[in-house]
């Protein structure tokens, strides 16, 4: 029989790479969307054979981490082999202006999984995957970030993020769960959401090459962060679940960079100069700021064999080709086509 997973978050950058992994690994792929007057699943719409085709895999559920009842009624009709919780609010900053619906979805939604998990009465076969933050770190207490290093979590998205993860090592201490929580510190690529800083920087590199636009607008420049490569990363959460006891791993690249370094190798890309273009607006600033991130990922590549292959720059430069690949086709269009 072919294995069965859950994914929550199926049409975000992670969801999108998992699928694909699992796919490929010959899994049947269960994803739970939310119903919206608009389709936001472009980053899995070249999945649609499996979801119609004679090799029928992939299966879309409507569903919402708001809502108890459905996800126990979901997890009793599909008895899945695995979950992997990668629904969440997931940007830092709009964490602040809506702290408490991410603390909901956040934090609380993961708690209304795991508790379907018990109700639903598959807590005995399951395996199940919390996708916890290096957010959570915040004003980190040592330098690299382990497994073990205490969070400071500083913004209500990275107190969710910590709420998720004990919640997630609670049900594992009390129901005997097999349950993983991956620390994942930033991973990225050309699926990532245009509001996030690394795609906002290559996508308006790309743009401005291409004539496009002109100008990009940031905040901090200064923030040190541990970059990867998405589509490596979510090898690792399958990973983590192919083992024999569950327990928690950091997901990283044991690098850190500032966001000009990111702005140096992006625009470089398109032969640009970004002081010519970047511009400084202090709305972008977080009230609470995280300065430095960088994690230690040494259990992951002692217990699970898994270590980045992507670096900073080869990563942004491939982020930057996607961009500019699509910014040219828009530049080509005729006048009030372009997206």
């Amino acid at each position: 029989m072919l294995k069965r997973a859950l994914v929550t978050g199926i049409t975000g950058q992670d969801g999108s790479y998992l699928a694909e992994l699992l796919l490929e690994k010959g899994y049947e792929v269960h994803g739970i969307v939310r119903r919206s007057s608009t389709v936001t699943r472009s980053r899995i719409d070249h999945l649609r054979s499996y979801e119609h085709g004679k090799d029928q895999r992939l299966f879309l559920h409507y569903g919402d981490l708001a809502d108890s009842v459905r996800l126990v009624k979901l997890l009793y009709e599909l008895q899945p082999d695995e979950i992997y919780n990668l629904a969440a609010q997931s940007h830092v900053r709009v964490s602040f202006d809506i702290p408490e619906y991410t603390a909901d979805i956040t934090g609380v939604g993961a708690g209304r999984i795991l508790e379907a998990v018990i109700e639903s009465g598959i807590g005995k076969k399951v395996r199940f995957y919390q996708a916890s933050s290096s957010e959570m770190f915040g004003k980190v207490q040592e330098v690299p970030q382990t497994e073990t290093t205490p969070f400071w979590p500083r913004s209500p998205y990275a107190c969710a993020k910590a709420f998720a993860h004990w919640l997630t090592v609670n049900y594992r201490e009390s129901y005997g769960l097999f349950a993983c929580s991956g620390i994942l510190f930033n991973h990225e690529s050309p699926r990532r959401g245009e509001s996030f800083v690394t795609r906002k920087i290559t996508l308006s590199a790309a743009r401005i090459k291409a004539g496009l636009d002109k100008k990009l607008t940031l905040g901090n420049l200064d923030s040190k962060r541990d970059w990867g490569y998405a589509k490596e990363y979510v090898e690792g959460m399958w990973r983590m679940l192919q083992q024999d006891e569950p327990d928690d791993y950091i997901l990283a690249t044991n690098e850190t960079h500032t966001i000009r370094e990111f702005l140096d190798v992006a625009f470089e890309r398109v032969g640009l100069d970004w002081k010519d273009h970047v511009d400084y607006d202090k709305r972008f600033l977080r009230p609470a700021e995280v300065d430095l991130l960088i994690g230690d990922y040494s259990k992951a590549r002692e217990k699970l064999g898994w270590e980045p292959r992507t670096r900073m720059k080869e990563l942004a430069e491939l982020m930057v080709d996607a961009d500019l690949e699509a910014a040219r086709r828009d530049a080509a269009m005729p006048p009030g086509l372009v997206h």
